[in-house]
């Protein structure tokens, strides 16, 4: 009925008590947001975008090299042994962690989807993953290129403050001044009780 204030697809969606089409709808929405997925998306959200595709495909051939790489060591060696992991796909993780980060940078400036929050949850769910297995399962470090430099700072501020007590010490050493009474034959006080006794 035209005449009506709401409209039918309203009485429709709000027919039922529970409205579970409209909570429904509500919880995907929710999901929606919470999960960033508008950031995966080109701006039209016509399809995944361009760096989303790039990192799906880095992320995939990392595990593809894990998995490659693990097939030889799982029957000789001992299963906490995973060098060949750690060697032959160090290259292939470092690519994928240093496109995520530039992937998060990106995203804070607003990115490719044109909504600055956080990189969707399939990109930060498959990094997660895989740092997971590359540090806890795989045991694999990637030494520090900073070690040298923090060494030698934090060196020098140890050696600070032997430095600052040797200063110090040495100038304020003063040499012991040797006091050398003069010959007089005595003072004033000594006079006047010289002159009492004779008087």
């Amino acid at each position: 009925n035209s005449s009506e204030s709401h409209n039918c697809a309203k009485s429709i969606l709000t027919s039922d008590r529970l409205q579970t089409v409209v909570t429904l709808s509500a919880f995907f929405n929710e999901t929606w947001e919470a999960a960033n997925c508008a950031n995966c998306l080109k701006n039209n959200s016509e399809g995944l975008s361009n760096s989303t595709v790039e990192f799906l495909d880095l992320f995939n051939k990392s595990l593809t090299c894990f998995e490659h790489n693990l097939q030889g060591q799982t029957i000789y060696l001992s299963p906490n042994n995973y060098t060949e992991v750690c060697k032959n796909c160090n290259k292939t993780y470092k690519m994928l962690n240093d496109l995520y980060n530039s992937l998060q940078r990106m995203n804070r400036q607003g990115g490719e989807s044109g909504h600055s929050a956080h990189l969707c949850i399939d990109v930060e769910d498959a990094m997660n993953i895989t740092r997971k297995l590359w540090s806890r399962t795989f045991d694999c470090s990637v030494p520090c290129s900073d070690t040298v430099p923090v060494i030698a700072v934090s060196s020098f501020i140890l050696f600070l403050p032997i430095v600052f007590y040797l200063s110090s010490f040495l100038h304020s050493k003063q040499k012991k001044r040797i006091l050398i009474l003069p010959k007089r034959i005595q003072s004033n006080a000594s006079l006047v009780n010289i002159q009492e006794k004779y008087s």
